[in-house]
């Protein structure tokens, strides 16, 4: 996918992560996103199951849609790994420019001590 066509999908608000189970079977959840460097990040909570789906298969579509997982343009093919450190930090912080509540979610997780995961999507 061309570098405008990452752009235009950046100014949006929501993607839909489609993570596959064991059995090949699909799996959409609408997630808050940032474009970084010709990929997409995501922040979730690292014992959840779209976690745990992609440590078992990496491959993952994403589509543009709205906060009840509508989907509103084309699915784009991808791969899908968790990511810690530097890479992980400057995600984290033009997802907290981008989204305010993300802030919220942050001080929320530190008080009841959730781990949190960064996953780091790039197309094919």
């Amino acid at each position: 996918m061309s570098d405008s066509n990452l752009t235009q999908l950046g100014g949006q608000k929501y993607i839909s992560l489609e993570t596959f189970k064991k059995n090949g079977l699909g799996v959409k959840t609408p997630v808050w996103f940032v474009l970084h460097k010709n990929a997409f990040y995501v922040y979730t909570e690292a014992d959840s199951w779209k976690v745990k789906r992609i440590r078992n298969n990496p491959r993952v579509r994403v589509a543009v849609c709205n906060i009840r997982g509508d989907i509103k343009g084309p699915w784009l093919d991808a791969t899908a790994s968790l990511v810690e450190g530097d890479e992980r930090l400057a995600a984290d912080k033009l997802l907290d420019r981008k989204y305010f509540l993300k802030k919220v979610f942050n001080f929320l997780s530190r008080i009841n001590r959730h781990k949190r995961a960064m996953i780091k999507i790039e197309t094919a």
